[in-house]
């Protein structure tokens, strides 16, 4: 069943990297699975929490290679010549702007997630060490 539903959405979205990803593809998802995955807990922990400071340098690795493998990828669906592609792809600049609008908030969010990291105050703060 989650196959028909994956196929599904493949065939909607015209999405050809869910059913055959490129390579470089499978190593972000395999970076989404061995790194951002595990940071999920982590970081919920201490946005609930509150008044975690240590969350930001993790925060900001954790933004800025999402964001870095989602403008690899925004710029696959946008440029990327998928008339040879087996499952298809999006052909018309519609397609296309339909597929981006899905990968989208992917690069959105982790965006957010640094921009607060760098310019809220309480995140900015640096605590000085007491000197021995």
């Amino acid at each position: 069943q989650l196959t028909d539903l994956l196929q599904q959405y493949a065939t909607s979205f015209r999405d050809p990297m869910m059913l055959q990803p490129p390579e470089w593809f499978k190593a972000f998802i395999y970076c989404e699975a061995f790194l951002q995955l595990p940071f999920f807990p982590i970081a919920a922990y201490a946005f609930l929490k509150g008044g975690c400071r240590w969350i930001r340098t993790p925060a900001i690795i954790y933004s800025t290679h999402v964001a870095t493998t989602l403008f690899a990828i925004l710029a696959h669906i946008l440029f990327h010549d998928f008339s040879r592609s087996e499952q298809g792809g999006p052909q018309t600049l519609r397609e296309r702007l339909m597929l981006l609008s899905i990968y989208l908030p992917y690069l959105l969010i982790p965006l957010l997630l640094l921009f607060t990291m760098l310019c809220n105050p309480h995140y900015k703060h640096v605590e000085k060490r007491k000197r021995k």
